[in-house]
């Protein structure tokens, strides 16, 4: 089975669309990075380092530090598929991240983007 080509494209190719798309609509990049780091493990320095190596989305998660294990209360539709029930894990890692940004670009609080209680 071929890779889905997201896999193989660089991170930092994708992350100025999330920053983006956060600004246009009223948020900031530090939330952005905030998500990232949560969702990750990473910390700033080392998401900085990913980003400027270009590392991409597969090794970008593979990598990670330590996935949150509250990413699975990330519940919800991505590009037309419900995020918690994407057997690839790569690829839910990826929708999990793009629906934290949906989320953050649609106003929801820090508190609950981050699965916080």
């Amino acid at each position: 089975m071929t890779k889905h080509k997201i896999y193989t494209m660089s991170f930092a190719s994708v992350y100025p669309h999330y920053v983006k798309k956060a600004e246009k609509k009223g948020r900031t990049k530090t939330e952005v990075d905030e998500i990232i780091r949560w969702l990750t493990g990473y910390n700033q320095e080392e998401l900085e380092a990913h980003l400027e190596k270009k590392t991409d989305f597969e090794t970008f998660f593979a990598e990670a530090p330590e996935l949150n294990p509250s990413r699975a209360m990330i519940k919800g539709v991505i590009c037309g598929v419900r995020v918690e029930e994407i057997e690839e894990p790569t690829m839910q890692e990826i929708r999990y991240l793009d629906k934290l940004i949906d989320e953050l670009a649609k106003g929801k609080a820090m508190e609950k983007i981050l699965r916080k209680s």
